[in-house]
């Protein structure tokens, strides 16, 4: 049976924490809670995997002591607007982790998650491994999404587009035609952390050398965001390919997926593979992956 805990924020909210299995601690911020029925299938419309946290957990949790809170979900539901800080959300993280009593820890996250793995891996020494997916250590797109979100910000405050249509109504991917759903607080605060990261030169502010550290993304991971949304290109895949021999010669393990974009290089199908192999190879698994 999982344990229930409950980690304490920056801003002094609360988020529920669950630890299932056992070994090497393992962090993964990823929602447990089953989605409602049309919300799953809105996020298979688009190409998601609607129970990806529960397939994570049940691949992993056999060789590791998986730590899981829903840290998205809980800022969307509690957003930080003027406070989602690399720094708050680095110590948001190790709150996390303290809640499940895990002194080292590795983690794992995806997009703007794994994002929140580099900047905690500069601000922690308790980190021992560090697996980054759908957002690249080097060439990160911070600028461009710094536009993304300034332009969701913006259509945040004002009325509805009357052309524009539900998600569920819009075809997977037209960013354009589906409606905005956020709040005004919810993307501020993304607004927030971008600002901050700005300037962030992630070429010379590297991870330390010792922590074993994975990268890996969809070949086809880039988007072509319109005006409506910035006007930018937000280049995943492409970085982590041009990198590559930069990025192994620091010491990082890399996986370009061909044929895969953002959301089918997140498929639980395509993540357990690939980390439950390089946890075992860099030896931060129990005794269930070693015999």
């Amino acid at each position: 049976m999982a344990a229930e805990l409950e980690a304490v924020l920056h801003d002094g909210s609360t988020v529920p924490v669950t630890v299932h299995g056992h070994g090497p601690a393992l962090l993964l911020p990823v929602r447990l809670q089953p989605h409602p029925p049309a919300e799953a299938e809105i996020i298979s419309k688009w190409g998601g995997e609607p129970e990806l946290g529960p397939a994570l957990v049940n691949g992993l949790s056999p060789t590791n002591r998986v730590i899981t809170a829903d840290y998205e979900g809980h800022r969307m539901a509690y957003p930080a607007p003027d406070t989602l800080t690399p720094d708050n959300l680095a110590a948001d993280l190790l709150a996390i982790a303290d809640a499940a009593g895990a002194d080292a820890f590795g983690y794992y996250g995806y997009s703007w998650l794994a994002l929140a793995g580099l900047q905690l891996s500069l601000r922690t020494d308790r980190l021992r491994a560090l697996a980054m997916g759908g957002f690249p250590p080097m060439d990160g797109p911070y600028r461009s999404m710094l536009a993304v979100t300034r332009a969701a910000h913006a259509a945040s405050t004002q009325a509805p587009d009357p052309a524009s249509v539900p998600a569920a109504e819009a075809e997977p991917g037209d960013w354009d035609s589906a409606a905005v759903q956020t709040t005004e607080a919810q993307t501020r605060q993304f607004v927030t952390l971008y600002e901050a990261l700005r300037d962030f030169n992630d070429s010379t502010t590297a991870a330390p050398a010792a922590l074993p550290r994975l990268a890996f993304a969809g070949g086809d991971d880039q988007i072509d965001y319109s005006p409506q949304w910035g006007g930018v290109q937000v280049r995943i895949g492409a970085p982590l390919a041009e990198r590559r021999d930069e990025l192994v010669a620091a010491g990082w393990e890399v996986h370009v997926l061909p044929g895969l974009n953002h959301l089918s290089a997140m498929h639980s199908s395509v993540v357990l593979p690939i980390l439950a192999g390089w946890l075992g190879r860099i030896g931060w698994v129990g005794q269930a992956a070693t015999g």
